[in-house]
């Protein structure tokens, strides 16, 4: 599937929801299925800056395409980081710099998150991307 596809089938998954409790549960549900990142992964180096919960990311390239793993110590960032894996991890790093995540508008999570959270989203993408960047220049 392309990263449009999962895109797509996010947002359809999110829009039998009408409350945003539901779609909150959902993202939380998200969360609990990600799966745990090393524990020796869990430190300083690793943290996401700008998230107000922590953020532990991780990259590793295999066959030429990138693979994250992560964990939050908050439920719905986990499910955000989650969401955000099942888009981008597997991917070359053209296709993670390339891509458009329009799902994050679509299923209305910018609007739904606080200021904080909406900020450590966008320092998740940045730092999925940066880790694209980093991969494709040692790859050049």
């Amino acid at each position: 599937m392309s990263i449009n596809e999962i895109q797509d089938a996010i947002v359809e998954e999110f829009s039998v929801f009408d409350d945003w409790m539901d779609r909150y549960q959902q993202l939380i549900e998200y969360g609990k299925d990600l799966p745990p990142i090393d524990e020796r992964k869990r430190t300083e180096q690793y943290l996401i800056q700008g998230c107000q919960s922590k953020v532990w990311l991780d990259a590793e390239l295999r066959d030429g395409k990138i693979y994250f793993t992560a964990d939050s110590d908050a439920i719905i960032t986990k499910g955000i980081v989650a969401l955000l894996i099942k888009v981008l991890s597997g991917r070359t790093p053209d296709e993670i710099l390339n891509a458009e995540l329009y799902f994050i508008d679509k299923i209305g999570l910018k609007e739904n998150l606080s200021p904080t959270r909406s900020n450590g989203l966008v320092a998740m993408v940045k730092q999925m991307r940066m880790y694209a960047l980093a991969f494709k220049a040692k790859a050049e």
